[in-house]
């Protein structure tokens, strides 16, 4: 008995051993075949060189495949379900005899992220029919979807995705989108971004609303895809997440948009979307994200939120929403991320937006809103806050904003002064209060050195007193922006040594004087290697030698000092060749360090030099100079015959203001990317070359005034003609204005006075829609300005000057009221003094910033003023010296802009 009671207890012990032993025995021979199938795959497949397989390293077939890592099997163990072969730098192409298509139980497949060189999806796919996950997202595939996708018919998530498609992306031709998901009646979610579908809009949105009933996600990105959307789109009742994002869809926003109760996700970015938005998708009950941005055209207002809405991204950048911002935003209380930039917002933000506690990026740049900037303390986990270029005023708030790293309030009205607990933030990594109107002096503060501030961009407000050294011991800055304040003192430029990642300086326009004295050839190696420093009007005497050694330097702005003398050879070979943009002007130099250095490989773009005491002859130019400003100085030579050479890019070229003489030398006309030519106040005589007319269709501004050239006024402007300014003003030419001036639409200065022109009133110029500013006086025009059934409208005009002619009849009182450009209302033009709108410019290199400001001479009280800014609410008419008879018209009261009436 006690045998059999010893006998059962071993038994008890023992037999779960054995079991589990049995176990491990039939599951090692039911995965015998599919881990000798994951072995073989992984012998197959290639990788990138430099990269690391961190799964297939485990992958081994001596041992049980369901432990290898991305690898999955089903709850008994014995077949392979689930692989994971995302982001493995897999490189080549996938065979259709490839073991990956024997996996017959496999249930989860996914590919993402590796590089297979844009070959096409092998057809093999559809022996996978367990498949209900497939991700092949960014994994370079590319060309037709093949048919064998549509027959996985368990499919319930089906990604091919392209975040960056190119030119060999995935498309959708045979099969089409209607022939992939007809089986596909399982699917949930469907992720075709990239793939070329190429459908309109009633053909695409019926293929998937008659084949997929049960789709909740929904994401065609970049797909090709046209509008309007159907109205057989809202039958997918169980849609949550919708991304359409950069289709020309080029409709409205369908009002169903709201029957989607459980709508989360709606992103319909660049869409080129048209109408007014419905409010009532702002109140779905389940939105959480809401992205129209980059949609001009889109209409809309901000509708009131009531509490317990599910919002946490709302985007509107870019679009035309406009009206106040209501208060009852501080109702979504989950909103994580608000950006309505570029819109047309006004009046006070919401003192409300305290309660989005949850806030972490604002931006409500580019807009028109006033009033002061709420406190916005209670948002703890805060990182951008950007409200530049709007109307904001008062002070900066004090706020604890810990966690903030980009602050930016540029280009607004803010008063007071800068809170010295602003350079105590510990996240702060951008700190942008330019263009404001802020005061006082910069205080001293503590801890700079710990500082994360890479950028700080303090320039063009009334700042004052000196430049605090804690400012030089941010020494993570690569950015310092201090120009066009109030700053005074000395300050050794040594200072900047601390700053070891510099690379972007601006004291400019301050009332500083820089010492460089201090910078020998021991701290040379200590100074940061700048690639942008400006300079100007900062009291040099002369160039700073340390530059020299800074290899890196692109921008160099020395403008504005009293820099005497000679331009170093050294500086045209500044930076190893990396000069760009290089600014002397407004110095008093006087020539340049001889013999001239080769600059056949400089990389000099633009090149200002205007307003020295340079003589001699002109410089050769730097063969890459797209600007080229040699104006108001004393150069006596003639402009070279050959110059043409040296403007093979030149858009911007003056030579105004020196002593040139001799003739215009024809071969300036080919230089084909001019825009701007200013050969304006010289001595140059002969004939105006023909073929500076034919130039109109690229040149926007001829200036040649005040001359001594002859010969007929310039006759043939062809169709096409660019001429936004034409200033012929102060020379000796003849004839009549030729009427193919008329196809210059653009044309908006036309100043041909003190000539001797001999023509009739040319009132076809009328039909011009922008001519703001017309000059004819001290010619030999006569006649009637009266011509009976023509166009007098000028419907811009601003300046007319008729002065010293020989005009008859009466004062065209029919038209005067047709002069809308000198009619403005109260309110515009209050509108235009408070902004100074300078409309008389004409912008080119936007991005440095570089504009053409017209001017025109008129004459008050007897004195001739020379107006170098001539502003929108500013209009002149000039009668005066003529044959005029009659009464002068009543009408001309109602002119109320003009400011000169003789």
């Amino acid at each position: 008995m006690r045998f059999q009671l010893l006998s059962w207890l071993l038994l008890l012990v023992f037999l779960p051993i054995f079991f589990r032993f049995d176990i491990i025995s039939v599951r090692s021979l039911c995965l015998d075949d599919q881990s000798s199938l994951l072995f073989q795959l992984k012998q197959n497949l290639s990788f990138n060189n430099n990269s690391t397989s961190l799964k297939l390293l485990s992958w081994n077939s001596s041992t049980d495949c369901c432990y290898w890592k991305g690898v999955t099997c089903d709850g008994a163990g014995a077949r392979v379900t689930g692989l994971d072969l995302s982001s493995e730098w897999i490189t080549g192409g996938i065979d259709n005899s490839s073991s990956l298509f024997d996996l017959g139980y496999l249930q989860r497949l996914n590919l993402a992220g590796n590089r297979f060189n844009y070959t096409q999806i092998p057809s093999g796919f559809d022996r996978l029919r367990s498949l209900i996950y497939l991700n092949l997202s960014n994994s370079g595939f590319g060309g037709q979807i093949p048919i064998g996708i549509s027959r996985l018919t368990r499919l319930v998530s089906l990604d091919l995705s392209s975040t960056y498609p190119v030119f060999l992306s995935l498309k959708l031709e045979n099969p089409n989108l209607r022939t992939l998901v007809w089986n596909l009646s399982s699917l949930m979610e469907l992720r075709l971004d990239g793939v070329n579908i190429s459908a309109q809009g009633r053909e695409w949105c019926q293929a998937l609303s008659s084949a997929l009933p049960k789709l909740q996600v929904l994401s065609l990105s970049n797909c090709y895809l046209s509008g309007p959307l159907d109205s057989s789109l809202p039958n997918l009742t169980s849609l949550s997440e919708i991304y359409l994002n950069q289709n020309n869809l080029s409709a409205e926003v369908p009002e169903f948009f709201a029957n989607f109760l459980n709508l989360t996700s709606l992103l319909l970015r660049y869409c080129g979307l048209n109408g007014t938005f419905p409010e009532k998708i702002f109140q779905l009950q389940m939105l959480q994200t809401l992205d129209l941005s980059s949609n001009p055209l889109l209409r809309g207002f901000l509708p009131e939120f009531p509490q317990n809405r599910s919002l946490q991204t709302l985007v509107l950048s870019d679009t035309n929403f406009s009206g106040k911002l209501p208060n009852s935003v501080g109702n979504l209380k989950l909103l994580s991320k608000l950006e309505l930039a570029g819109c047309g917002f006004k009046g006070s933000i919401p003192s409300s937006m305290a309660n989005l506690t949850q806030l972490v990026y604002l931006d409500f740049s580019l807009n028109n809103f006033s009033g002061p900037i709420p406190s916005l303390g209670l948002s703890k986990n805060l990182s951008q806050i950007i409200l530049a270029h709007n109307r904001l005023a008062g002070p900066i708030p004090y706020s604890h904003w810990d966690s903030i790293v980009n602050l930016d309030l540029r280009n607004n009205s803010l008063t007071g002064h800068i809170p010295s607990s602003l350079f105590a933030l510990p996240s702060l990594q951008k700190l942008r209060l330019d263009n404001n109107q802020l005061t006082g002096g910069l205080g001293e503060f503590f801890n700079a050195s710990s500082s994360l501030l890479d950028t700080l961009d303090l320039s063009s407000n009334k700042l004052e007193g000196p430049i605090p050294k804690a400012v030089f011991e941010l020494r993570g800055l690569k950015i310092l922006t201090l120009s066009s304040n109030k700053f005074n003192g000395t300050l050794g430029l040594i200072i900047i040594q601390n700053l070891r990642n510099l690379s972007n300086l601006d004291l400019s326009y301050n009332s500083l004087s820089i010492d460089t004295a201090a910078i020998n050839n021991s701290v040379l190696s200590s100074l940061p290697k700048i690639r942008t420093l400006k300079l100007a009007s900062c009291n040099l005497s002369v160039f700073p030698d340390f530059l020299r050694n800074q290899s890196k330097l692109s921008h160099l702005d020395l403008s504005e000092n009293e820099i005497r003398g000679l331009i170093p050879k050294w500086i045209w070979n500044i930076g190893d060749g990396t000069l760009v943009h290089l600014n002397l002007s407004r110095n008093l130099l006087e020539d340049l360090e001889r013999p001239l250095p080769n600059l056949s490989s400089s990389k000099l773009a633009i090149l200002d030099l205007h307003k020295n005491l340079l003589r001699g002859s002109i410089p050769d130019p730097p063969p890459l100079a797209s600007f080229l400003d040699y104006s108001n100085n004393e150069f006596t030579s003639i402009i070279p015959s050959n110059i043409s050479n040296y403007l093979g890019v030149t858009i911007f070229l003056s030579l105004s203001g020196n002593k040139l003489s001799g003739e215009i030398p024809i071969s300036i006309c080919e230089a084909t990317y001019l825009q701007v030519l200013d050969l304006s106040n010289n001595s140059l005589s002969g004939l105006i070359p023909p073929c500076l007319a034919d130039m109109s269709v690229n040149l926007n501004i001829l200036n040649l005034r005040g001359n001594d050239l002859n010969g007929t006024f310039p006759q043939t402007f062809g169709d096409g003609c660019s001429l936004r300014t034409l200033d012929l003003n102060g020379n000796q030419l003849e004839g009549q204005v030729s009427r193919t001036l008329a196809n210059c639409t653009g044309l908006e200065v036309l100043d041909l006075g003190n000539n001797q022109l001999n023509d009739t009133f040319p009132f076809w110029l009328g039909s011009l829609p922008q001519l703001r500013v017309l000059v004819l006086r001290s010619n030999r025009f006569h006649g009637s300005i009266i011509h009976p059934g023509t166009n007098c409208t000028f419907p811009m005009l601003q300046i007319l000057d008729l002065s010293s002619n020989d005009f008859t009849g009466s004062l065209p009182s029919q038209c005067f009221l047709s002069w809308k450009g000198m009619i403005t209302s109260e309110d515009e033009a209050q509108s235009k003094l408070k902004h100074q709108m300078v409309i008389l410019k004409f912008g080119f290199l936007e991005l440095s910033h570089l504009y053409y400001q017209d001017a025109v001479t008129v004459t008050l009280k007897g004195l001739e003023l020379e107006m170098v800014k001539i502003l929108s609410v500013f209009a002149s008419i000039d009668f005066s010296n003529n044959n005029f008879q009659g009464e002068i018209p009543e009408v001309m009261g109602d002119l109320n802009s003009l400011c000169v009436l003789n």
